[in-house]
């Protein structure tokens, strides 16, 4: 298909009559076609078609159905059919009453051209652009963030039945591309076992039928692959995803010792972050969150919170499940920064938040980290008795710490943590440790001295400092304004459907999140166009009596 821009054409005559005639006071979608027309032309789209073939539906109704699609959780077909009967969409798209629409596949099809043209956050962008020319969005404000579980397009599945599930999907791959290759290579007893998905067979409850039906799968995977290994068997088998990924699973599942097959214990299996949950979006990995397990991924939603702008999301990240929080903040400033949306104040709960994030957002960014950090887990600090760090005085420029009991130490060690941080370890006098009366206090250990593990000078004072602050009544009523993003993941949920997977795979799942976000964003600027307030919490009367 090729693209031939054309400029926004007007709303038909007597579209717009019948449109006034039942929506005397407007609607939503009539309100983005007046106050926000044009918010996306066709020239935006044009690396993403070819230059001869077929016109294309001109992609800014793709654009704006696409969000539409989202505001009312509709399916491609549902959105379609929408398109032809309602008449506020007839107007919002320039549409003649009798205009039949578009193909609902012109709606997937339009979304694969946003992924393979790397154009997934341009119509998000596009709308914050439109609402940056309008005074409702500014640099430099205040913003927020928290994530939320995904739950991934895929049955959740045992290992056994993981592997089963493998093999019948690289069987049917197969089928399709080498249905005469296939035919020839396997056994009849093969079409019971994998003629149906493993979700419909009754797995049997006693463990020596599992584990045999376990090493069944196994020699019959091992085989699949052996046949494509054959020089017989043309080469470009070993491409197929199905088989790629059987022969990742098989790898992660068996071990061979002397030619034979063996099923791997459940400590000797890959983390959850390399392990492949389903042959169907391998992707998606197993993760657990305080007393949430789920598979799939993880969002991250950012938005602006100042009292007298609407509150917009400006920036979407979608990751694995396993990923930590801790490891997205930089991220996040990144892509705020090249919207040129970074804030001045940063609201992020604890894991956001540590030493190196603290300094970095504000080197980097001139962003003030706003959040909690953790409290340390060793027992002086959770006792509340003991000496923790915060009772040593560290001489960074002499390279000493001294004790509560006023003991110098005797060695300072730099060297790199775990996630390539600097660290430093401090090491006391053993005579001195031994003779302190205070010991009991200090440490536990038998006969060693007390030794501290510090970061480097930046990160330990921001530390420091933050646990220091997070005590006041004034930061906590400061930091007040970050649960409002819990109301935003709640809007996204209940009413967007922001934790199920449309799709399968990471890229078409971020490009759902992103529709989501515009969406949720018109919502919010109709929302504040029409004055309605921001929904408060309800309190009963009891509660109110309290008070």
């Amino acid at each position: 298909m090729s693209l031939q821009p054309e400029p926004l054409p007007q709303v038909p005559e007597e579209t717009a009559r019948v449109a006034r005639l039942l929506f005397p006071k407007g609607n939503r979608y009539m309100w983005l076609r007046d106050e926000l027309s044009g918010i996306y032309h066709d020239e935006q789209f044009l690396s993403l078609y070819p230059k001869g073939g077929q016109l294309a539906e001109q992609p800014w109704r793709l654009a704006l159905m696409s969000i539409v699609q989202y505001m009312e959780n509709y399916t491609d077909r549902q959105a379609a059919e929408a398109m032809q009967a309602r008449i506020d969409l007839k107007y919002a798209l320039s549409l003649e009453l009798t205009d039949p629409g578009f193909n609902f596949s012109l709606l997937s099809e339009f979304r694969s051209r946003l992924l393979k043209g790397n154009l997934e956050e341009l119509l998000l962008t596009t709308l914050l652009e439109r609402c940056r020319e309008r005074g409702w969005l500014q640099e430099r404000g205040k913003q927020r963030t928290d994530s939320t579980h995904i739950e991934a397009a895929i049955r959740t599945m045992n290992r056994l039945e993981c592997v089963g599930e493998t093999v019948h999907a690289a069987l049917n791959s197969l089928a399709v591309v080498v249905p005469e290759w296939l035919r020839a290579h396997a056994p009849q007893d093969w079409y019971d076992r994998y003629g149906r998905r493993m979700e419909e067979f009754r797995l049997p409850k006693e463990t020596t039928q599992r584990q045999a039906l376990t090493e069944q799968i196994g020699r019959d995977g091992w085989e699949i692959l052996a046949w494509i290994q054959e020089a017989a068997s043309p080469s470009w088998l070993r491409d197929i995803p199905a088989v790629e990924i059987l022969r990742r699973v098989w790898i992660q599942q068996f071990w061979i010792q002397e030619g034979e097959l063996h099923w791997r214990s459940d400590d000797n299996i890959p983390p959850a972050s390399g392990l492949i949950s389903s042959p169907y979006d391998p992707q998606a990995h197993l993760s657990i969150k305080q007393a949430t397990v789920w598979t799939g991924y993880k969002v991250h939603l950012t938005e602006t919170c100042d009292e007298d702008k609407p509150h917009l999301i400006t920036h979407v990240e979608t990751t694995p499940a396993p990923k930590q929080d801790m490891e997205m903040t930089d991220d996040i400033h990144q892509g705020l920064a090249r919207k040129h949306l970074l804030p001045r104040e940063h609201f992020m709960d604890t894991g956001y938040v540590d030493g190196e994030h603290l300094v970095n957002s504000q080197n980097r960014y001139g962003v003030e980290l706003i959040g909690p950090v953790t409290v340390p887990g060793n027992w002086q600090s959770k006792s509340g008795q003991g000496y923790d760090t915060s009772h040593f005085h560290i001489d960074w420029e002499n390279k000493i710490a001294v004790c509560p009991q006023g003991h110098v130490s005797h060695k300072w060690t730099e060297r790199a943590g775990w996630r390539g941080l600097d660290m430093v370890r401090i090491q006391f006098g053993k005579q001195d440790c031994l003779a302190c009366p205070a010991r009991s206090q200090c440490t536990r250990a038998v006969s060693n001295p007390r030794q501290l593990q510090i970061r480097a000078q930046a990160q330990y004072e921001a530390i420091q400092s933050a646990r220091e602050r997070q005590t006041t009544k004034a930061f906590k009523e400061r930091y007040a304004k970050r649960a409002g993003i819990e109301g935003t993941i709640s809007q996204g949920v209940r009413a967007f459907d922001l934790r199920a997977c449309r799709y399968l795979g990471m890229a078409k799942t971020h490009l759902q999140h992103l529709l989501i976000a515009t969406a949720m964003n018109v919502v919010r600027l109709f929302q504040w166009h029409m004055e309605e307030t921001p929904f408060q919490s309800r309190t009963s009367r009891f509660a109110a009596l309290a008070a």
